[in-house]
């Protein structure tokens, strides 16, 4: 058990494995802050399209600070150099967003239940996220 510890923590460490691993730890965690609060705010009332639009945003402020921090290891200092950064993340999740909101529209549209659409579309802008945050945002 000990040596299958250590085979992991070293898969764990070497920089490439450690990026991924930390995106998709902390895209679940994302995910969830993202399907919680739509959850959450559905059952409340709130209609589906600004419950969407709430929990999209909610999880985009969430993963901004994680992804700076512990998956990209941003280490951009002073305001203008972080509201820069921060200013690529958001646009490009704004962009992700659209996806995202679109595509669950569209397969409410087609007959898939809503919360199976948003299921559906997480997977999309998982990848989308990854691939723009690390080639354009935190490169």
């Amino acid at each position: 058990m000990e040596n299958l510890m250590s085979k992991l923590l070293n898969f764990y460490n070497k920089p490439r494995n450690k990026s991924i691993i930390n995106y998709l730890f902390f895209g679940v965690c994302t995910t969830l802050v993202n399907l919680v609060s739509y959850y959450l705010l559905s059952k409340i009332g709130v209609e589906r399209l600004p419950a969407n639009f709430i929990s999209i945003s909610v999880s985009i402020l969430f993963a901004y600070f994680v992804n700076a921090r512990y998956v990209f290891n941003s280490t951009v200092r002073g305001f203008r150099k972080v509201f820069k950064e921060l200013s690529k993340f958001f646009t490009s999740r704004l962009f992700t967003m659209a996806v995202e909101i679109l595509g669950v529209e569209v397969l409410v549209w087609i007959g898939i239940a809503d919360f199976t659409s948003k299921l559906i579309t997480q997977f999309i802008v998982i990848v989308a996220n990854y691939l723009i945050s690390k080639f354009l945002v935190f490169k």
